[in-house]
C-alpha cells in the first residue's frame, strides 16, 4: 500500500481528468513535484453504443461507436469529488483542473453548446449523437475527402500524411449531413469532446491548437477554403466558417474560470483556472518527460498513438498530422497510431480461449492474460509459425485505411491459444515499427522509445517490443500518465509553471532503458518483420482488395437481413465510483477507459483507452 502524502503549508494542488472510452479518471496532484495523491475512476454507464440507441432502441449500422454526453459530465460529478474525498487535501488548496479526452471524438450542439443528442427534437435521430474516435463509418467521406485534396493540390493534405482519416471531424461531418441533413442543418457548432468538457467547466466556449491542427485540417493559420467544401458536397461550403471557426488557445493556456454549477459538480473552488482542452495521446508527454525533439511516446490501451516532437517541418507519409506547437511549444508535433492494441488481445481472450484455460487461471491465481503472457514467454522468437495483421479495428497509420481488418497465418491444428496471443503481441509491435521506419524515413528523427498506458504492465510486450525496435523502451512512471500530463497543463494554466516543458522536468517522472534489447532475439524478429512486411503489402497496398471486398460482403449482409434478435438490449448498470488514495487500489482494479469486469477480460495493463 502506498500512503498518502501529507498536505503542508504552502502546498498546492491541482486536478487532472482524463475521458477514456470507457470511463474517466481524476487525480489530485501536488503542484511542487507532481505527486499523485489521489485518483477516482466513474465508468460510463453506457459505455460504447454500437448496437442501439439509447431511448428509441434503434438499431445502429455497421462500425458505428457513439457515445452519451451525460457520461462525461457524471465523471465531472463522481470522480473528481471522489478523488478530492480520498485525498484528504483542503479544496481551497486547489489551483486549477485540466481534462484530456479521446480524440476525434466529436458532436453536434446548438449555439449555446446543448448537445442535439439530449434535445426532445433530435434525440431520436443517430446523427444527432456524439461520434467516439472509433466510430469508422464515414470512411467513404473520407476517400473523397482524399481524393479531392490530391487531385485540387491542396497543400493541408501532405501534413497529414496524405490521407485524412474517417475518425476526424471532416469525414464524420460530411456524413451527418449526407445521411441525416436535417440533423447537420440543425448543428451550429461542431465540437471535439475535448473542448466542449471545458465549455462545461468554464461556461463559455473554447477550441485548442491541438485537435483542430491534428484533427480539424486547421494549417497555417486556416481551415480548408469554402470552394474545396463546396467541390466534396455544395451543402458543406460553410461547414468551417460556421460550425468551427473560432479563436485557437495554445495549450497551457487558461481557457477561464470554473463557474458556479461546475463548482458545485466538482467540490472545487469556484474561479479557479481551467486550462484549454487537449488530446489524451498528446497530453501524457510532459507526464513522461518525453517532450524534447526525437522523444517517441507511444501511449498504449485499447489503442496506440505515437507522439513525437521534431525540430522541422516534414512530410511524413501516412501519418496522422503535424501540428506546430500541436503537444509543446516551439516544436512541430508529430502523431501516428494503430487503431487496435489492447482491444486486439481482449478480442483474443474473448474467443480464443478454452475453458480448462480459465479453470487454470482460477487454480493458480492468475488471470487470463497473465497465464497467456506466461504461457507465451517460454517459447522461442517464431516458434509458433505466426504472422498476424493488426488491423482487427482498420489501419490508422501508415496505410489510414478503416476498411482493412486483421489477418493471421501460419495456423494449424497443433497451435496453441497463447502462440496466437504472443503472435497478437508482436503483430502490435511491427506495426509500431512500420511507424517509427516511416517517421525516420520522413525526415523525423526518433532518438529515444517511451511507453505509458495500461499496456507497459506487461513485461513480454515491453520486452517484445524492445527486440522488434532494436532499441530500449522507457516506461512513465506514472500509472495515469494522460490524467497527470492533464494536470501538468492546469499548474502552467494556473500560473505555478511559465511553460510546460518546465512543469513537466517538476512533475514528470520516467524510467529510462527499462527494457533492454537482445541482439539474438532482435535477428530472429527481423526476419519475421520481413514476413509482415510482406503480408502488410500485399493486404495493404497491393492491387488486391480482398479485405474490402469481405467488409463489403459483410456490411450488406448486416444491414439487408436486418437484426438477428430483435430483443432490446440495456445498458449496463451505472457503476460505483471507486476512489483511492494512489497505488492503494485492489491489484485488478480496471484502468481508466478499460473494459468493465463484465465485458472483456480486464486486468492490469489490458486495456487502457487511448485516443
Amino acid at each position: 500500500m502506498t500512503e498518502t502524502s501529507p498536505a503542508r503549508d504552502g502546498d498546492t494542488y491541482v486536478v487532472g481528468v482524463d475521458f477514456g472510452t470507457l470511463s474517466g479518471r481524476a487525480v489530485v496532484v501536488r503542484v511542487r513535484d507532481g505527486e499523485i495523491l489521489a485518483s477516482a475512476v466513474h465508468e460510463y454507464a453506457h459505455a460504447v453504443i454500437e448496437e442501439r440507441l439509447p431511448g428509441s432502441g434503434e438499431q445502429l449500422p455497421p462500425d458505428w461507436a457513439l457515445q452519451h454526453p451525460e457520461d462525461w459530465r457524471d465523471v465531472l460529478r463522481t470522480a473528481v469529488p471522489a478523488a478530492l474525498a480520498a485525498s484528504g487535501v483542503d479544496a481551497g488548496a486547489v489551483v486549477g483542473i485540466a481534462t484530456d479526452f479521446t480524440a476525434c471524438t466529436v458532436l453536434p450542439t446548438l449555439a449555446d453548446g446543448r448537445p442535439l443528442a439530449e434535445t426532445e427534437l433530435w434525440a431520436g435521430r443517430p446523427h444527432a449523437w456524439p461520434k467516439l474516435w472509433k466510430h469508422h463509418a464515414a470512411q467513404g467521406q473520407a476517400d473523397r475527402i482524399n481524393d479531392l485534396a490530391h487531385a485540387r493540390g491542396e497543400k493541408w493534405i501532405h501534413r497529414y500524411g496524405g490521407k485524412i482519416s474517417a475518425e476526424w471531424q471532416y469525414a464524420k461531418a460530411l456524413q451527418v449531413l449526407e445521411e441525416d441533413p436535417q440533423v447537420y442543418a440543425a448543428c451550429e457548432r461542431w465540437i471535439e469532446a475535448a473542448d466542449w468538457i471545458v465549455w462545461q467547466l468554464a461556461g463559455a466556449e473554447s477550441r485548442n491548437t491541438c485537435t483542430a491542427g491534428y484533427k480539424g485540417i486547421h494549417q497555417d493559420g486556416a481551415y480548408p477554403t469554402e470552394d474545396y467544401l463546396a467541390a466534396l458536397n455544395p451543402g458543406f461550403a460553410d461547414f468551417a466558417a460556421t460550425r468551427l471557426e473560432h479563436p485557437l488557445t495554445p495549450l497551457g493556456a487558461r481557457a477561464g474560470s470554473l463557474t458556479a454549477q461546475a463548482a458545485a459538480w466538482t467540490g472545487l473552488p469556484e474561479g479557479v483556472a481551467v486550462a484549454v482542452g487537449n488530446v489524451d495521446a498528446h497530453v501524457a508527454a510532459p507526464a513522461a518527460r518525453a517532450v524534447e525533439n526525437g522523444q517517441l511516446l507511444a501511449i498504449m490501451g485499447t489503442s496506440t498513438c505515437h507522439v513525437v516532437n521534431g525540430a522541422a517541418l516534414a512530410d511524413v507519409p501516412g501519418i496522422c498530422g503535424v501540428v506546430d506547437g500541436g503537444i509543446i511549444a516551439g516544436s512541430y508535433g508529430y502523431e501516428a497510431g494503430q487503431s487496435a492494441v489492447g482491444d486486439i488481445f481482449a478480442w483474443w481472450l474473448r474467443q480464443g480461449v478454452p475453458a480448462h484455460y480459465q479453470l487454470e487461471a482460477d487454480t493458480t491465481g492468475e488471470d487470463l492474460h497473465e497465464l497467456l503472457t506466461r504461457k507465451a514467454a517460454g517459447q522461442s522468437v517464431g516458434g509458433h509459425g505466426l504472422i498476424a495483421l493488426d488491423w482487427m479495428n482498420g489501419n490508422r497509420s501508415t496505410l489510414v485505411d478503416h476498411h482493412l481488418s486483421g489477418v493471421i497465418i501460419g495456423i494449424t491444428l497443433t497451435t496453441r491459444p497463447e502462440e496466437i496471443y504472443r503472435a497478437l503481441l508482436e503483430a502490435t509491435a511491427y506495426g509500431t515499427r512500420t511507424i517509427v521506419e516511416a517517421f525516420e524515413e520522413g525526415g523525423v528523427p526518433v532518438t529515444e522509445f517511451v511507453v505509458t498506458g495500461g499496456l507497459k504492465k506487461n513485461a513480454l510486450l515491453m520486452q517484445i517490443y524492445a527486440d522488434v525496435l532494436r532499441r530500449p523502451v522507457s516506461l512513465a512512471v506514472s500509472e495515469q500518465g494522460p490524467a497527470l500530463g492533464s494536470a501538468i497543463h492546469a499548474a502552467v494554466a494556473a500560473g505555478a509553471y511559465p511553460d510546460v516543458r518546465t512543469a513537466s522536468a517538476a512533475m514528470g517522472r520516467v524510467q529510462r532503458g527499462a527494457y533492454l534489447p537482445d541482439a539474438a532475439r532482435a535477428d530472429a524478429y527481423d526476419a519475421l518483420f520481413a514476413e509482415y512486411r510482406l503480408l502488410h503489402d500485399h493486404f495493404g497496398t497491393g492491387p488486391d482488395k480482398q479485405l474490402h471486398r469481405l467488409r463489403a460482403i459483410r456490411n450488406t449482409a448486416l444491414t439487408s437481413s436486418g437484426p438477428q434478435d430483435d430483443a432490446p438490449s440495456t445498458a449496463p448498470p451505472r457503476a460505483a465510483v471507486s476512489a483511492t488514495p494512489t497505488g492503494t487500489g485492489p491489484s485488478g482494479a480496471v484502468p481508466t477507459g478499460a473494459a468493465p469486469a463484465s465485458a472483456a477480460p480486464a486486468i492490469d495493463g489490458f486495456p487502457k483507452s487511448e485516443v
